[in-house]
């Protein structure tokens, strides 16, 4: 990693925070805040709540507990056209929305049944990229390569603001900042990443930044303190986010492959209930599912390990599973050019697969689990959306 200057500003003042009523949200926050201490990454840390845990998921293993039953439905309402990104909303079992390259969005919901459309968003006038459910899902904020970023209502589907790039570029990626849902990071196809405040559609000021190439991909920590940002030439670039004042700073750089692009960053803190190890899964067009451990305050990444994929040119998405393993190990999700959804247990050495989905006629471009597990969704290059239900014990 490459070192830039250090801000002492970024260890600091969590100013404007807004406050959050989600029991599981605040868990994981808390969980975030002890991250960073005195232990080594990847030590354990008994509980009793693990051992409770594993005692209520009996002797089923991991390749058990993520077994599937089959298709539960299949959307294909942007049929023709790839769907990029998809995303349950937070805390909710049956609502997710997509994004399309046909410049629409839909909310779908899966309850009751039998699952349907529940609003399809209009209004760019250009492919949607990206798009990211606020954490109490009234707002959904999208990017486009019509050089908008527009913030909808999630209920009747209206477009309650759009903000334009100020450089008339091409909008790649967005991401809310964790802990105060007025701000939203936008990445742009001019190397520009920029804090927005969705409330007043303006810019932050001192929250701009540049990378080497096409932003493509953005995660934050999940204390908001740190961001990840990855670019088209193959480099993921660390900033230190000011809780107070929107600024960013910064920090590190991780050449991953010269060329290769990032296409999609998740972090987590906690791989399973036992294993304090904060992490970054990464695609980045290798013909690997790539995992970083997460060294330091500044985002400073470590290769761990990783994980054989086909994907070497699509915009391949992966998410850690959301619910932290009963069992020793814990999975990662990820889609792939072959048409197929790939389950990885990252604490297993050898035999690492844990469940493969078939069904999919052209490349998986996104993978998407609901709070509890019980249904996975994916969406591919053909614009078809499959929601996946999981084997009941």
């Amino acid at each position: 990693m490459i070192d830039f200057e250090e801000d002492p500003r970024a260890q600091g003042a969590r100013g404007h925070r807004r406050s959050v009523s989600r029991g599981s949200y605040q868990l994981q926050a808390q969980m975030n805040r002890a991250v960073y201490d005195e232990r080594p990454p990847g030590s354990l840390v008994p509980t009793s709540v693990a051992e409770a845990s594993r005692a209520m998921a009996g002797d089923t293993t991991l390749s058990e507990n993520y077994a599937f039953a089959g298709m539960h439905h299949i959307f294909d309402q942007h049929v023709d056209s790839a769907v990029p990104r998809l995303q349950f909303a937070n805390d909710d079992k049956h609502l997710l929305a997509c994004c399309s390259l046909d410049g629409t969005l839909s909310i779908m919901t899966l309850s009751p049944p039998p699952p349907s459309v529940k609003v399809t968003l209009k209004g760019h006038g250009g492919p949607v990229t990206d798009f990211a459910w606020s954490l109490s899902n009234d707002i959904i904020v999208s990017t486009s390569l019509d050089g908008t970023l527009r913030i909808w209502n999630t209920e009747d589907g209206r477009c309650i603001r759009e903000v334009r790039d100020p450089e008339s570029s091409e909008l790649l990626c967005c991401t809310f900042q964790p802990m105060n849902n007025n701000l939203t990071v936008v990445g742009n196809s001019k190397h520009h990443l920029q804090v927005v405040n969705i409330s007043t559609g303006k810019k932050v000021k001192g929250g701009s930044s540049k990378l080497t190439g096409r932003v493509l991909s953005l995660s934050f920590d999940a204390p908001g303190k740190i961001l990840w940002a990855g670019d088209d030439r193959g480099s993921i670039f660390s900033f230190l986010f000011d809780m107070a004042t929107g600024k960013l700073t910064k920090a590190k750089r991780l050449v991953v492959s010269e060329g290769s692009s990032i296409c999609s960053i998740s972090a987590r803190s906690w791989i399973s209930r036992e294993a304090r190890d904060p992490s970054l899964l990464v695609n980045a067009c290798v013909n690997k599912l790539l995992l970083y451990r997460v060294v330091d305050n500044e985002g400073t990444l470590q290769l761990k390990r990783s994980f054989p994929i086909q994907h070497g040119s699509q915009l391949v998405h992966s998410i850690f599973c959301p619910l932290m393993s009963f069992r020793q190990g814990a999975c990662v999700v990820t889609g792939s050019e072959d048409g197929c959804v790939y389950f990885f247990d990252v604490e297993r050495n050898t035999k690492a697969i844990v469940n493969k989905l078939q069904g999919h006629g052209g490349p998986v471009l996104d993978v998407s689990f609901n709070c509890d597990e019980s249904l996975l969704a994916s969406a591919d290059s053909t614009g078809m959306v499959i929601i996946w239900r999981r084997e009941q014990k």
